[in-house]
């Protein structure tokens, strides 16, 4: 269990740092209509853009190795601390001082952090039957549509729209992740088969692609606080829900008004914290891209 707290602080930490990177790219990179998957092969020719999705890699790594281990309302909890890394990165490294809001907001979040670690319990990965892998893989389809419509909104409303969506599409990565099955012992060859005819290793990709083009098109659209505060608030509620629900998450006997009360501070200090991650405002171009100095 120790093991699966500091995998999803440090996916916390990764994420946190690629969140910076990916805004200030998606600033400076020309600014798509629609819902446009070109705009990551031009988000790709960023520096900034590629060390922050390396950063993610790592996040969603260390993620995957700690929804193995605990239910996803800790691990979700954990992850939505990012935006407090963030806050204090920024005021570090980029001279972003932190307000008396911003203590608060990091307050809020490490006393939710701590009620969710408290309550955790040991838990392990669910087989689900094939009708649950194949529901996995139907709810990432169903945001793809939802994607479409809410990336014609133009502004801060497609900004706010497209975040939660981004947020919907991270959630069902972290169930996807949570219902892989595991090795067991087989061998490399054997288990990847295994991972290609599971519906929920295509639920994992297509969610983690549509996630990254929601997100870095609401980064375009308004400021980091409207695509950032919906995100953070559909990719750990939604997938706490589910985990209780559908996949036998229990907090410790006796902590259950912990890991609530835990979670919806984590939650709500995240979102607080959002409207730090603003990066000064640098208009993304309409002609061909800037330069990136990265």
């Amino acid at each position: 269990m120790l093991l699966g707290l500091c995998s999803a602080g440090g996916a916390a930490l990764c994420y946190g740092i690629g969140s910076v990177l990916q805004a200030d790219a998606a600033r400076r990179t020309t600014a798509s209509t629609g819902l446009d998957p070109r705009l990551l092969t031009r988000l790709l020719r960023s520096g900034r853009y590629l060390i922050g999705v390396a950063a993610d890699g790592a996040g969603f790594l260390l993620s995957l190795l700690a929804v193995r281990s605990l239910p996803l309302f800790v691990v979700q909890s954990v992850v939505a601390s990012f935006l407090a890394v963030t806050a204090v990165l920024a005021a570090v490294l980029l001279r972003m001082p932190l307000g008396g809001r911003d203590r608060a907001g990091i307050a809020v979040v490490v006393g939710g952090l701590v009620l969710v670690g408290a309550s955790a319990a040991p838990d392990h990965a669910v087989a689900l039957p094939p009708a649950g892998d194949w529901a996995v893989l139907g709810g990432a389809l169903l945001i793809v549509p939802a994607a479409m419509v809410v990336g014609r909104a133009p502004g801060h409303r497609g900004a706010a729209g497209l975040g939660a969506v981004a947020g919907l599409a991270f959630g069902v990565t972290a169930i996807a992740s949570r219902v892989l099955p595991g090795p067991a012992g087989q061998p490399p060859g054997r288990y990847l088969l295994t991972l290609l005819m599971d519906p929920s290793s295509y639920a994992l990709v297509l969610a983690g692609a549509l996630a990254l083009l929601t997100y870095s098109t609401a980064l375009q659209r308004g400021s980091v606080t409207r695509a950032t505060a919906p995100l953070v608030v559909g990719e750990t509620l939604m997938p706490a829900l589910v985990g209780v629900i559908a996949l036998g998450d229990r907090p410790r006997p006796g902590w259950e008004w912990a890991a609530i009360l835990g979670c919806l501070a984590a939650s709500a200090g995240a979102v607080a914290l959002a409207r730090h991650g603003e990066i000064e405002p640098d208009p993304a171009p309409v002609g061909p891209d800037r330069k990136d100095p990265a």
